[in-house]
């Protein structure tokens, strides 16, 4: 054996195997297109908290699926040992919207196929995603949600106030209703046009109200 056999090995004789230009390419467009899927999130984003840290792990996604994929279409070998290597990952982060589960999707599905060497269909896909998402959040029903919480001593202020809120919103559901020694605690949606909230005060001066609150609501609602 010479010297040359010691530190000859199969590891080191596969470095040649990938494009380091091809490679810079990928992890490019990756990144591009990682910034388009962050600067849509903050777009369409309409959950309680804008989350940066999730919209800034969407361009991390793309760019380490991307390697990932590169990596596996370059060695069969390879391939067999990382479906093992990743079976043993577990994600404890809990999903807070429904819509980050599509970004998360669309930020894997752009590293798989930049990885895969489909760019064009990458660049195209991504556009067509970004406007549909675009789209349907412009045309949202702009109306703020609200939950009214109304404190009354008997009934006849309930359907004053009841009353009052039908002719003062577009439209309310009753969500709750306690009744107890104290009174009758009333918990109503409402969707207010333009943030009008004055009727609050109105119900206010109810006779027999003696309290009422309203809270924002980050809800889905049916148009």
């Amino acid at each position: 054996m010479s010297f040359s056999d010691i530190f000859k090995s199969s590891f080191l004789e596969s470095v040649t195997e990938f494009s380091a230009i091809d490679t810079l390419i990928g992890m490019v467009f990756a990144l591009v297109i990682g910034m388009f899927i962050f600067m849509i999130y903050k777009k369409t984003c309409s959950g309680v908290m804008y989350s940066t840290g999730f919209g800034m792990s969407l361009i991390g996604l793309s760019l380490v699926t991307t390697l990932v994929i590169m990596a596996v279409t370059s060695n069969v070998v390879l391939s067999l040992g990382m479906v093992g290597a990743l079976s043993i990952v577990r994600f404890r982060s809990a999903i807070k919207e429904p819509m980050e589960i599509v970004f998360l999707f669309w930020a894997l599905a752009v590293g798989i196929v930049i990885g895969a060497g489909m760019i064009p269909l990458a660049v195209i896909g991504s556009v067509i995603i970004g406007l549909i998402l675009v789209l349907f959040v412009s045309k949202k029903v702009q109306h703020t949600p609200y939950i009214l919480i109304i404190n009354c001593m008997d009934e006849r202020a309930e359907g004053n106030a009841v009353g009052l809120i039908s002719q003062a919103v577009d439209k309310y559901i009753v969500k709750s209703k306690t009744v107890n020694t104290a009174g009758i605690e009333l918990t109503v949606e409402v969707r207010v046009k333009d943030a009008a909230t004055n009727f609050v005060n109105q119900i206010q001066q109810i006779g027999g109200v003696t309290g009422a609150t309203l809270v924002a609501y980050n809800g889905d609602y049916m148009a």
